[in-house]
């Protein structure tokens, strides 16, 4: 009735997987020196304007001056 699984035929599906998972994954391994620029630059810009604002904020804050009576 229903034709048996042999061991040959676990094995080549496997292979047929193994190889498409291998071909994936080959693209895949590309991307991450891309990602990793990508986040530097953003850790980069934002530590820039932080203290480019921080400087300005500096610069422009009024300066009080207590006097005792």
């Amino acid at each position: 009735m229903s034709d048996r699984v042999t061991l040959s035929d676990i094995e080549s599906k496997l292979r047929d997987l193994g190889g498409s998972a291998q071909s994936s994954l080959s693209g895949v391994t590309s991307k991450p020196p891309v990602v990793a620029g990508g986040a530097v630059a953003a850790v980069l810009l934002a530590a820039a304007v932080y203290l480019l604002g921080r400087r300005r904020g500096r610069k422009e804050a009024p300066v009080l001056e207590i006097r005792r009576i």
